[in-house]
Parts: structure tokens; C-alpha cells; sequence
């Protein structure tokens, strides 16, 4: 196997914008008790600062793949990567939290660009049968972002402050824009370039999702509830309209008539939305209630992601012999499990059963994840893996923007405006109880999906 100096570059662009990502989410979660210190922020506006970059990348994840056919996947990966590096430095120069979350925002525009057409430039950079390895090494480059992020992170902002982070993915994002202008050429000439663009429908996407998000954060109030009803109401006509268009954003038929590929996006949105938030609600908790610094928090947080990295390979190849959906049908019967026994945490719960239940949640997501994937890519035709690969990455996102939102509707219903390091540790407990409540429920509903969905036929 001999790969040129270009290939081994633009492997090496791609997997570095994968661990980014996903360093960043798992990362600025450990650093928001001393973000929180830092700008006297309240605990619903502190959510936003994860929120914000999870939207912007849930609005933009759609309709960049569709702006990259029509003006080239490499250039908008390079604006892709420019943008994450300029809004990395940006976030650790805030003054604010209203200017870290503005540029939370546009970091997760950048994200949205390079991630929906990273995938994209490997395949086409590669024969196909190193095809399969190139993707590998890519997913892992994701989930070591994952595994590395609660680690790095506590010990940046225990020892350099919270903003370190920020300028250590300023850092390589500098490197990663560099190899790219300078080895990752240009694109040929885009095979979509003067098809019709389905703008308004892309509209009404946007439009529902800000609203949706944004009304949450105003509940209980009436206004909250009117905002919440618009976005879904903008995401139904968003719906609608691309049923009708001749280029959609979103293939809607691979929904409405191919009921293995719509169970499994199904499933891959109810597992994010009841398992994303573990982090983040964690991460409070083991600062808040049990007291200990950064570093021992990242350093507790990072068991599920290493299970995950470890076992998620080993379960994608027991799907390729097993019917994925028993593997996917007991994932997500585990993350039920594991997700129910948080709801019982205490002020004096264990260390050591805490890490034993992120273990367990950790398995239980690598069971479900790969297996999964293989199932949604293997029940659509080869001209339309683009199209599944895309539609699955904004399940993922949307149901971690689902997710957040749930934590969201609980900090504003039982915190009101106040900070979280001024709730009383009773009040903290119970929010956390009750989102642990709902992502078991979330979850369990998931388990029906996952079993329904229909067999795999690996003939076809």
C-alpha cells in the first residue's frame, strides 16, 4: 500500500477537522463552570454557549452539502476550515459570554462546512478499496476528539484557564488551513453548478430550528410555548416543501417509503437526544455538588468515549454477521438502562459507580452506533450514499440539539435567571433527575425502532 504525499495530506486535513469538532464539544463542556465564573452568566444563558455551535451546525449541515455541489466541495471545505480557525481565536478573545456565544455561532458554521465534505474528499481522493480505511480512520479521529476533550480540557482550564482551549484549536486549525490551501487543490468542475437551489424551503428550516431552540429557553412563559409551536410549525412547511421541489435539500421518499432507512435515522435521533446531554449535566454535577477541580471531573468523563472508541469498531464488524438490529436493538436497551440509574444520583453516590455507568452507557452507544450506520448506508442504492451520510449526520446533530434543549426547558423551569454556582444543590439535583427521567423515556421509545426496523438483505 503506497499513498502519495497529496493523499497522506488531505487524510491528515480531514481526520484533524474530525478530532476539532468533537474535542471542542467534549472539552467546553468541563470549561463551563469557570466560563460561568468568568462572565457571571445565568444557567440557561451558560447552556447556550454549547447550544449556539450545535445549532448553527444543525442549520447549516443540510444545505452546505447542496452548496457544495454547485460550488465545489473543496472550496467550501477550505472557507469550511478558515471559518472554525478565525471563530476559534475570536471565542477566546470574548469579553462577553453574548460574544462567545455569537462566536460559538460561526464556529459552528465552520463545522458544518468541513464536516459534511470531509467524507466527500476522502472518497474521492482514494481508490475504492481503501476506501473503507481512509472513513476508519476518520471516525476514529472523532471519537479520539471525544475521548481526549474531557481530559485536555480539564487540564487547560484547571491550569491555563478556560480560553486555552479556544487557542489550542486556533493553533491547529492554523496548521490544518495551511495543508489545505497547499496541498488540497481545487475542485474539478461541480457537477451540480446551474441546477435549481430550493431556497425556500431552506428557509423554513432555519427558520423553525432558531425559533424551536429559542423558545425553549423562554419557558414556562406563554411567549416560550407560541416560539416553540412556530419553529415546528416552520419545520413541517420546510417538510412539505421539499416534498414538492425537484431538488431537494432532503430526500423525503427515502423516509415516507424505505422503512429501513427511516426506522434506522429514527433511531439515530432518539439515541443522540437521550445520550448527548450526559456530558454536560455531568460535568456540572461533578463540579458543583461533589467539588472536584477540572482535570479529576475530565478525567472521570472520559471513560464513555473510550469505551466507545474501543468497542464501536469491534460491533460495526459483528454487524457485517449478526442482523445489525439486534446489535442496535440491545445498544439501545443499555444506554436505557444506564440512563435510568443517573436518575438516582446523590450528593454521596460512588466516583466509582458513576464511572461504572459511564462504561456501561459507553457499550451500550458503541453497540448501537456503527452497527447503525452500516444499516443506513446499506439500505439505500450507491448513487445515493451521499444522501444518507448526510441525512444520518443531521440526525446526530438535531438530536443533540433536542437534547440540550430538554436540559434547557428544566435549568429555566427550576433555575429561572439564576447562576448554577448559586442553585442550591437539592434544586441542581432535581433538574438533573428530571432530564435523566426524560432521556430514559426518550430512549426507551427508541428501543422499538431499533428491533422493527426491518433485516438487512446483504444480497441486494
Amino acid at each position: 500500500m503506497e499513498w502519495s504525499k497529496k493523499q497522506l495530506s488531505i487524510l491528515a486535513i480531514v481526520a484533524v477537522t474530525s478530532f476539532i469538532g468533537t474535542f471542542l464539544i467534549s472539552s467546553v463542556n468541563i470549561a463551563l463552570p469557570a466560563i460561568e465564573k468568568s462572565f457571571s452568566l445565568g444557567a440557561v444563558t451558560l447552556s447556550w454557549v454549547v447550544t449556539s455551535f450545535l445549532l448553527a451546525t444543525a442549520m447549516f449541515l443540510l444545505p452546505s452539502g447542496r452548496w457544495a455541489d454547485i460550488s465545489g466541495v473543496r472550496r467550501m471545505f477550505k472557507w469550511g476550515v478558515v471559518i472554525f480557525t478565525f471563530s476559534s481565536l475570536a471565542c477566546g478573545l470574548s469579553p462577553s459570554g453574548f460574544w462567545l456565544i455569537l462566536f460559538r455561532f460561526l464556529q459552528g458554521i465552520g463545522g458544518a462546512f468541513s464536516s459534511t465534505t470531509g467524507p466527500a474528499i476522502l472518497v474521492s481522493a482514494f481508490l475504492p478499496q481503501y476506501r473503507g480505511r481512509v472513513l476508519g480512520i476518520s471516525v476514529s479521529a472523532v471519537y479520539l476528539g471525544l475521548a481526549f476533550g474531557p481530559f485536555a480540557g480539564g487540564l487547560f482550564t484547571q491550569y491555563l484557564g478556560w480560553r486555552s482551549i479556544f487557542y489550542a484549536s486556533t493553533v491547529l486549525g492554523i496548521a490544518t488551513t495551511t495543508i489545505a490551501f497547499l496541498f488540497l487543490g481545487n475542485d474539478e468542475q461541480p457537477t451540480a453548478k446551474g441546477k435549481p437551489f430550493g431556497a425556500r424551503g431552506i428557509f423554513f428550516y432555519m427558520l423553525g430550528l432558531v425559533v424551536l431552540v429559542y423558545g425553549s429557553s423562554q419557558i414556562p412563559s406563554v411567549f416560550g410555548w407560541l416560539l416553540m409551536g412556530g419553529g415546528l410549525l416552520a419545520l413541517v412547511v420546510f417538510w412539505m416543501i421539499e416534498r414538492k421541489t425537484a431538488m431537494p435539500v432532503i430526500e423525503t421518499r427515502l423516509f415516507t417509503q424505505n422503512r429501513l432507512f427511516a426506522y434506522s435515522n429514527m433511531a439515530a435521533l432518539i439515541n443522540y437526544s437521550a445520550t448527548f446531554a450526559i456530558v454536560f449535566l455531568l460535568s456540572l454535577y461533578l463540579q458543583k455538588i461533589r467539588s472536584l477541580a477540572p482535570r479529576d471531573a475530565g478525567l472521570i468523563l472520559i471513560a464513555q468515549p473510550t469505551v466507545m472508541a474501543i468497542f464501536s469498531p469491534i460491533a460495526g464488524r459483528l454487524s457485517d454477521r449478526v442482523q445489525p438490529r439486534y446489535l442496535t436493538t440491545l445498544g439501545m436497551t443499555m444506554c436505557t438502562l444506564g440512563l435510568a440509574a443517573f436518575t438516582f444520583l446523590s450528593m454521596a453516590t460512588p466516583l466509582g459507580i458513576i464511572i461504572g455507568l459511564l462504561v456501561w452507557v459507553g457499550l451500550g452507544f458503541a453497540f448501537f452506533s456503527s452497527p447503525n450506520m452500516n444499516t443506513i448506508m446499506s439500505s439505500v442504492a450507491k448513487n445515493q450514499y451521499g444522501l444518507a451520510s448526510g441525512s444520518a449526520a443531521t440526525m446526530r446533530v438535531l438530536g443533540q440539539i433536542i437534547s440540550m434543549t430538554i436540559v434547557t426547558l428544566y435549568f429555566a423551569g427550576f433555575f429561572g435567571k439564576s447562576a448554577i454556582e448559586s442553585v442550591p444543590s437539592d434544586v441542581f439535583l432535581s433538574a438533573m433527575k428530571w432530564g435523566f427521567g426524560s432521556f430514559t423515556l426518550i430512549s426507551a421509545s427508541g428501543i422499538y425502532f431499533s428491533f422493527y426496523r426491518g433485516k438487512i438483505d446483504r444480497n441486494h
